[in-house]
């Protein structure tokens, strides 16, 4: 018997907000080079830890000069911080498109307006912190990864992508939107990813 009724993989490919934002945070996670063959449920672990640090992480202001550029869509980049000097790069065409996104699926309820420009700032003023401040390794105790005890003594961690995570989550919870800014990056990167080829 044939079934026109679409797969799990069809319908997050059409729908990607039928997808929980700790599950795009999990895979997230899975897709981040040294997580490879990872146990799914430490990578939920880390991911719901990373994403409770990021939303209660206080307000971090942020002295990044922020320069607007185009370019992002050709790079898959929404944003990006550089240190040297401390600045913030913002790619207007693919907040362009993000804003679109948005619209198309219906999710202006999620993401009000102006609130994708205010994330992605507020996602990289995280990634400046956790540069230049200690909140990188409150990070790690938090996530609870021990790569080396002796005795009583326990070394935490890296875990690759979990700044990633938190800084989603801070951005979600200081800009007040109704869903993960991981949600948005996922229907970004559909839409920029050419037909056949996966992400």
């Amino acid at each position: 018997m044939t079934t026109t009724e679409p797969t799990l993989q069809d319908r997050e490919l059409t729908d990607p907000a039928s997808v929980d934002d700790v599950e795009w945070a999990v895979r997230l996670l899975a897709a981040t080079p040294t997580h490879e063959g990872r146990d799914r449920e430490l990578l939920r672990r880390w991911a719901c830890r990373a994403d409770e640090f990021g939303s209660r992480l206080a307000p971090v202001p942020s002295t990044a000069r922020v320069v607007e550029r185009d370019g992002g869509l050709e790079r898959m980049l929404l944003a990006r911080y550089t240190s040297r000097p401390p600045t913030i790069e913002l790619y207007t065409d693919t907040l362009a498109l993000a804003e679109e996104l948005v619209d198309a699926r219906g999710w202006r309820a999620w993401y009000p307006p102006g609130s994708v420009r205010a994330a992605a700032l507020a996602h990289e003023a995280v990634h400046a912190y956790f540069h230049h401040g200690s909140a990188k390794a409150a990070l790690k105790q938090a996530l609870n990864h021990t790569v080396l005890r002796v005795g009583r003594l326990r070394m935490a961690g890296h875990v690759a992508g979990a700044e990633e995570v938190a800084a989603h989550a801070y951005a979600r919870t200081v800009c007040g939107l109704g869903r993960s800014p991981l949600l948005l990056t996922a229907a970004l990167g559909a839409a920029l990813t050419p037909p056949g080829r996966e992400n």
